[in-house]
């Protein structure tokens, strides 16, 4: 009982303030999607016309947006997908991959500003042992979290609310999410020319084949890291 009341002590009426807007912000950002107009907002005539509007800067203000929408909330594949409608495959993946990681920097820095005191201050020592096994392995958690495509932005949320970098969780997610935003664009490109053309049997073609592997197979990249890190300490010793 001593420990808790120390505990409970040690929580500041700014860190609890802070996370109470934390938790108002992530309520209003879900509402805002699923409430308001915003969802029409986002289909591919609607940001056609205002993408056409800006000419080459384009594919900027997407990336923009596209990093807006995942911080509050918005599913990442949504964009994801609209952008290799909008620009293609190739663009449509560039785009993608920058966006994604724009709202994952912009969503950590959220929840590490309002929501990291907080977290802080309320985790025991066998809470904060893990939190520290983070910090130390930082880089190397986000990136099998995010090769094994967990939800994007929670898990963005989830991991600022810890004690890893920014420079781990940044890279992490730079070099963990390339294959399935590879995936989605490639499949979601092939199936806007199929639906346009008419010829369904492109689907069962070597790329799709090849992209739906690609997928399959991501989920198992971090199993493999894995031995092979143990198998390069298992050297070292030897």
């Amino acid at each position: 009982m001593e420990k808790t009341s120390n505990q409970k002590e040690k929580i500041t009426k700014g860190a609890l303030g802070k996370f109470l807007i934390l938790i108002l912000f992530i309520i209003g950002a879900v509402s805002l999607y699923r409430v308001t107009p915003l969802k029409d907002f986002l289909t591919p005539q609607s940001l056609s016309r205002v993408l056409a509007a800006t000419g080459l800067w384009a594919p900027v203000l997407f990336i923009v947006l596209e990093a807006i929408a995942i911080s509050l909330f918005v599913p990442a594949s949504i964009p994801i997908i609209l952008g290799a409608g909008l620009f293609g495959a190739g663009w449509g993946f560039f785009c993608g991959w920058l966006g994604a990681l724009g709202g994952a920097s912009v969503a950590f820095f959220v929840g590490r500003t309002l929501g990291r005191d907080f977290i802080a201050s309320m985790i025991g020592d066998r809470l904060r042992k893990y939190d520290d096994a983070i910090e130390r392995n930082g880089f190397t958690t986000v990136l099998y979290l995010r090769l094994l495509n967990s939800p994007f932005t929670p898990m963005n949320y989830g991991l600022s609310l810890t004690k890893v970098r920014f420079r781990d969780y940044f890279f992490g997610t730079g070099l963990g999410v390339p294959v399935s935003i590879f995936v989605i664009t490639f499949l979601s490109g092939t199936l806007k020319e199929v639906w346009v053309s008419g010829m369904w049997e492109n689907l069962i073609s070597l790329e799709v084949f090849f992209a739906v592997i690609l997928f399959i197979f991501s989920f198992f990249i971090p199993m493999i890291l894995k031995r092979v890190k143990g198998r390069l300490s298992n050297s070292k010793q030897n």
